[in-house]
C-alpha cells in the first residue's frame, strides 16, 4: 500500500505550494486539497501564463489525474464556479476530474458580509482577513450550524439556507455594517447548480478505497504553518488546521498512512496582514525583496512584509510536521545581495530565545547569522552542481541546522525552473 504524501507551506503561506504541487504531480494518481477555502492562492505559471487556483486542487492541468476537494475544505460557490468557468476557457475540462467531499461547507453570502462586518469593527486590532467569510463559515462549522455540500441534494436545503441566513442577519444588527445577502443570492445559487453538477461523494471512502487500490496519493496542504489555528501565531491566523494533522481530519485518513512530509519554505520569509514577525525588514532591503519578489498577494493583492529567512520559527515548523524532506523555493530572489541574514534566535527582556515563545507579539529582537550572498542570475540554473558556491552554502547550512535535507530549489516560478540536488552531495 502506498502511504500518503502531505505537502504544506512551514511560514505564513505564500510559500509556492501551487508550483511544487504542478511540478510533483506526474508522480501521483490523486491531489487532494484538505482545509482552507477561497482565502488560498495557488500560483502555477507554464507557457508563459499564470493561473491562480483557490478551491480546485493544483493538479487539475495534468488531465489524468483525479483532484480532490476534501471535507476539511469550505466551498465559496461562486468563486468554485468562475474558476471551474475559467478552465473551460482553457480547454480543461474540469468535471471529468474533479470530486467534492459531501461534508465539505459552503461559505454563504452572509458569512462573507459577517467577516467583512467584524474586521471593519476591529479597527487597528483587525489580524488581516481575506475577508471570504472563511472563519465566519468554521465557526459554524464547529457551532454545528453549518451548510454542506450534501445538503444541497436533500429536502429541506433551503429552509436550511434560509434559517441560517436570518441567524446570520441578527447577528449583523450588533454591527454598523449595511449590507444584506439577498444582493448576492442570484449567483450564489447558481453557484449551487454548478457544484451539483461535479461527482459529490463520501471522501473520506473514495480516498481510503484509492490508498487500498494502491494509488499514489498528495495532500495539498493551503496556507502555512505558522498560520494554524492552534500552533500559530495566535490570534492572527486562519482557522483551519494548516498542519500535518489537518489532512488526517481533513480527508479522513488514518496518521499510519502518511508517508513523506514535504515542507515548503522561502529563502526569505513574507507575510500578508497583521500579525507578529520578527524579521520583517522596514527599510530598503525590505523593499528590495518586495519588488524582486513580487511580492503581492495572488488572492488579495496586498504587498507583503518581507524579512530575513526565520531559522527558530522554520525548525518549529518541521518539529509540529514531522518534516521528511524540505523543498526552497524564491531561492533565485537573493540573488544580488551582498550579505544575507539568518535569524538563530531572539533577544526578549535579555534573554536569548530559541525557538517561538506562547506571546509572539511581545517585542522580539532577532540575532543574525551573516552568509555570503551571490551575484549570479541563478533563475535560469537546472542542475545543481552549477549553482554558486554562495547558494549551496546557504541551503547547506540550514540542512545543518533543520537535520532535514532540500530536495528542491525553486528557482523561478514556472514549473521549469527547478533543480534537484542529488541524494549524495
Amino acid at each position: 500500500m502506498h502511504k500518503v504524501d502531505v505537502l504544506l507551506g512551514l511560514q505564513w503561506g505564500d510559500e509556492g505550494k501551487g508550483k511544487i504541487v504542478d511540478v510533483l504531480t506526474p508522480g501521483y494518481d490523486v491531489i487532494a486539497r484538505f482545509q482552507g477555502g477561497p482565502n488560498a492562492g495557488h500560483s502555477l505559471e507554464f507557457n508563459r501564463i499564470k493561473h491562480v487556483l483557490h478551491t480546485i486542487p493544483s493538479g487539475i492541468f495534468h488531465s489524468d489525474k483525479i483532484n480532490l476537494i476534501g471535507n476539511g475544505v469550505v466551498i465559496d460557490p461562486v468563486i468554485f464556479s468562475r474558476e471551474t468557468e475559467a478552465l473551460e476557457e482553457l480547454d480543461i475540462k474540469p468535471r471529468e476530474t474533479i470530486y467534492i467531499s459531501k461534508k465539505a461547507h459552503l461559505i454563504l453570502p452572509s458569512h462573507r458580509i459577517l467577516d467583512a462586518a467584524s474586521e471593519v469593527s476591529k479597527g487597528d486590532t483587525k489580524i488581516g482577513s481575506t475577508l471570504k467569510g472563511i472563519g465566519p463559515t468554521y465557526m459554524d462549522k464547529t457551532g454545528r450550524n453549518g451548510l454542506r455540500v450534501g445538503d444541497t441534494v436533500q429536502p429541506g436545503f433551503l429552509e436550511k439556507y434560509n434559517f441560517l441566513k436570518n441567524k446570520h442577519r441578527e447577528i449583523l444588527k450588533q454591527y454598523e455594517y449595511h449590507d444584506d445577502p439577498e444582493n448576492y443570492e442570484e449567483e450564489w445559487f447558481a453557484g449551487i447548480e454548478k457544484i451539483k453538477s461535479y461527482k459529490l461523494i463520501d471522501s473520506e471512502l473514495f480516498i481510503n478505497n484509492l490508498i487500498k487500490e494502491n494509488k499514489t496519493v498528495l495532500a495539498e496542504g493551503a496556507q502555512g504553518t505558522l498560520l494554524d489555528i492552534d500552533f500559530g501565531s495566535y490570534p492572527f491566523v486562519t482557522s483551519s488546521n494548516t498542519i500535518c494533522a489537518g489532512a488526517c481530519t481533513g480527508l479522513g485518513i488514518a496518521p499510519t498512512v502518511v508517508g513523506e512530509v514535504l515542507g515548503i519554505f522561502k529563502a526569505y520569509c513574507t507575510r500578508v496582514g497583521g500579525g507578529p514577525f520578527p524579521t520583517e525588514l522596514t527599510d530598503e532591503t525590505g523593499a528590495r525583496l518586495r519588488k524582486q519578489g513580487n511580492e503581492f498577494g495572488s488572492t488579495t493583492g496586498r504587498p507583503r512584509r518581507c524579512g530575513w529567512l526565520d531559522l527558530p520559527a522554520l525548525k518549529y515548523s518541521i518539529m509540529i510536521n514531522g518534516v521528511s524532506r524540505l523543498i526552497i523555493t524564491k531561492a533565485d530572489v537573493l540573488t544580488g545581495f551582498d550579505t544575507l541574514k539568518i535569524c538563530t534566535g531572539y533577544m526578549s527582556g535579555g534573554e536569548l530565545l530559541e525557538s517561538l515563545p506562547f506571546d509572539t507579539t511581545q517585542p522580539l529582537e532577532p540575532v543574525y547569522s551573516e552568509m555570503k550572498g551571490w551575484n549570479t542570475d541563478i533563475s535560469r540554473i537546472t542542475r545543481y552542481s552549477d549553482l554558486p558556491k554562495e547558494f549551496t552554502d546557504y541551503t547547506g547550512y540550514i540542512e545543518k541546522e533543520t537535520g532535514v535535507p532540500i530536495t528542491m530549489i525553486s528557482v523561478g516560478p514556472d514549473r521549469t525552473a527547478t533543480v534537484f540536488p542529488p541524494a549524495e552531495r
